[in-house]
Parts: C-alpha cells; structure tokens; sequence
C-alpha cells in the first residue's frame, strides 16, 4: 500500500512541477506531478527509475538524463502529466550491480547479460508502486513514455490502463 507523505511546489527549467513524497513501507517514491491529472485520460506518463551515474554524475554511459529531460519536455508542452520516479538504481540491482558489471559490458555484454553473469537478475525493477501512485493520484488512463515492453506490460497486470506509448529517443 503506498502512502503520500508529503507534497510542495518544484520550479525546474520545464516549468513548475507538484513533488509528491510516497511511501511503500520500503521505498519512497516520488511523484512530479504538472498540471491537473485527476480524472483525466491519456495523461502523459514517464515511470524514470533512479540512476545516480547518469542523474548525479552527468554519465554519457546511458540515456538515463535524456529521457527524463525529454519527458519533462514533453509534459511541459502538452501543459500535464506525470513522472513517478522509483528508487531502482542498477535496475533494482543496486549501484554495487552496476559497478561491478562494468567490466564486462566493456567486454560487450549488454547489461542484463552483465548483470546475470555476476548472479544478479538482468532487470529486478518493480513497477508496482509507480502504478499504486497513479491510481492514487487518480488519473484514468496514460500515454506512457518509455521504450520498454516489461514496464507497460507490469503496469497493466497492476491494473493500469495504458491507453497509448510513446517511445523515447
């Protein structure tokens, strides 16, 4: 069960976004929020895991930023929508996954096949609270930003309704 904890105004350089605290009784989450998304179908909707290489380090290593730069873009030109963000780092793996798998994506491995060589799951991310904060929030239906079939496919078996997807660059 998720909780909302606690909410305030964020300005950004994509305009002012509602950051809404959540808490699953493991992990919070966050929820930038812009526009009125209640009630509302076809909100536009970015589920962004964490990834402190990319996100607090500037990596050029993944596309991390870039996708959430572009999400933001987009919801601020369509004036609504939504990015939750889980705190997923290494896809759930942790940064100790990601570390350590460094050499051997290096070797050409890609990072599901880097992550099982070292014991790890390829890809450990839930999206089940990301789905809890959406009913929460009460939004009917999403255009979900992403390029990832397990995530939508997650969301829906959550009982989410992805009306339409719209792959990132």
């Amino acid at each position: 069960m998720i909780i909302r904890l606690a909410e305030a105004a964020l300005r950004t350089r994509f305009g002012i976004f509602n950051q809404i605290l959540y808490y699953d009784g493991q992990k919070e989450s966050i929820a930038l929020v812009m526009g009125e998304v209640a009630g509302q179908e076809n909100v536009l909707c970015r589920v962004h895991s964490h990834c402190i290489a990319a996100h607090l380090f500037n990596s050029i290593e993944c596309d991390c930023r870039e996708q959430m730069e572009q999400a933001q873009t987009l919801i601020q030109q369509a004036g609504r929508g939504v990015i939750i963000w889980l705190d997923q780092d290494g896809k759930n793996n942790g940064h100790l996954a990601l570390l350590k798998s460094r050499a051997l994506k290096e070797a050409g491995f890609s990072q599901a096949e880097a992550y099982q060589q070292l014991g790890f799951p390829a890809d450990a991310r839930t999206y089940r609270p990301a789905a809890e904060i959406l009913h929460e929030l009460g939004i009917q239906s999403i255009t979900l930003l992403t390029n990832n079939a397990g995530k939508i496919a997650q969301l829906r078996s959550n009982g989410l309704q992805v009306s339409d997807i719209l792959p990132l660059k």
